[in-house]
């Protein structure tokens, strides 16, 4: 590849800024939570049939995909899941194929009166996006588009088929992305733009989510010694649980890419409800538990590990030995991935490329993290034998309130990602 050709991406990004930054307000406007992806996702098939790639759009099936490594169980039949891939198909398959995903689904907002404007009405101030999801993760999946943009308005299009996926599920099973693979979309490596503030991604935890279902024994609260509290019968079975996550951060339990992190292992109560009077006995209660794991920390041997304490500590109860706690796995059976563990050629070429294009689209060196969160990288990493490469621009308050995304740093990954394909694929005239 030339210099020119770097000079000529660069610039072609820049003419087509504006317009990128108008789409990803538009695209923000679509509040994508889980099941309401629709919309977003026929804009993105949209854009995508309007620049000419052959779309694929389908309702994902859990019987297509209940059997697979990787899969994460829930408590419901989907409803409209809806995943959608744009193909490139190369003329000349002279170079190498690339997935290119990102998730369209985002997650809620929160009580409303607490963000400082509405999340689904973004608007830019001081350089940043604000809005729910602007960060996490539709600035990548528009970088990811309009990268594609630059190489054509370059006069080139990518020498090796090319898969843009746009999916849904990521916040809470990754199934949407075991879906493409599923339906038989692989290729020699991945790029996956989620908003590490321009770091390459070594290692990603797993995460483990799980319900905790109590009954008591419902009384008038005049009479509350006769009865049985099922809200804080959950209290001892919590403070076990973090008992335990403390035990897994402990030094000789960390992986190489971790034993710099005290606490790297998060164990968080997301919901909690119970009870049906204020002044009645609560005789229900139902927690919501996120809990992470290490890089080649065993699912079901971690599950073994929950499941014991929860009952040990029951057993310790005087009411809870005599109604023991329920446990129900939904959402997250998802392991933790290292590509600092991939040896593979393609893996290595990936990575040297990358950071080749990002050294020359920002004039600085690829900083290497992991991270305490999890991503689909992993399905293509450990299910498929793809060399996944997380790289994004930088957010802030992810998951939070005022969520935002920096601008310039989208324009840089957008030029890093076209400097990336084009070195990767190869490229041929259009």
């Amino acid at each position: 590849m030339t210099h020119n050709l770097h000079a000529y991406l660069f610039d072609e990004v820049d003419k087509a800024f504006e317009r990128q930054v108008d789409f990803l307000v538009e695209l923000t406007s679509h509040a994508s939570v889980r099941g309401q992806e629709q919309s977003a996702q026929n804009l993105m098939a949209d854009q995508l049939a309007t620049r000419g790639y052959d779309i694929d759009r389908w309702q994902i099936s859990l019987a297509d995909i209940q059997h697979l490594p990787g899969f994460s169980p829930v408590l419901a039949p989907y409803k409209d899941a809806l995943n959608v891939v744009g193909t490139h198909r190369s003329t000349t398959q002279q170079g190498r194929s690339l997935i290119l995903n990102g998730h369209i689904d985002v997650v809620p907002a929160g009580p409303l009166d607490m963000w400082d404007s509405p999340p689904f009405e973004p608007h830019i101030a001081g350089g940043w996006l604000y809005g729910r999801g602007g960060g996490d993760m539709k600035a990548g999946l528009v970088s990811n588009l309009f990268a594609l943009d630059a190489l054509r308005a370059c006069g080139y299009a990518p020498a090796a088929d090319v898969f843009y996926q746009s999916v849904v599920e990521e916040e809470c099973t990754g199934n949407g992305a075991l879906a493409c693979l599923a339906r038989g979309y692989t290729a020699d490596a991945a790029l996956i733009p989620e908003p590490f503030s321009e770091h390459l991604v070594t290692a990603q935890l797993g995460v483990i989510w799980f319900q905790v279902h109590l009954k008591g024994l419902p009384t008038h609260v005049a009479y509350a010694g006769s009865g049985s509290n099922a809200i804080e019968a959950a209290f001892p079975l919590i403070e076990a649980l973090h008992n335990m996550e403390h035990r897994w951060n402990v030094v000789q339990n960390r992986p190489d890419d971790y034993a710099h992190m005290d606490h790297a292992l998060n164990l968080n109560v997301g919901k909690f409800a119970g009870g049906d009077w204020t002044s009645s006995v609560p005789a229900w209660s139902v927690f919501d538990v996120r809990m992470a794991i290490f890089p080649g920390q065993s699912i079901d041997s971690a599950k073994a590990e929950i499941e014991q304490v929860i009952l040990t500590t029951a057993r310790d109860n005087a009411f809870l030995r005599n109604s023991l706690p329920e446990i129900v796995y939904h959402g997250f059976h998802a392991e933790g991935y290292a590509l600092s563990q991939d040896s593979s050629v393609n893996a290595a070429a990936a990575i040297a490329s990358l950071e080749s294009a990002h050294q020359t689209a920002t004039g600085e060196p690829l900083v290497r993290e992991a991270i305490t969160a999890t991503t689909d990288a992993r399905f293509f990493g450990l299910y498929a034998d793809i060399p996944a490469l997380v790289y994004g621009p930088r957010a802030e308050a992810i998951h939070g309130f005022n969520e935002r995304v920096e601008l310039e740093s989208m324009r840089k990954i957008t030029k890093t990602t076209a400097l990336f394909i084009a070195d990767w694929c190869g490229v041929e005239k259009v």
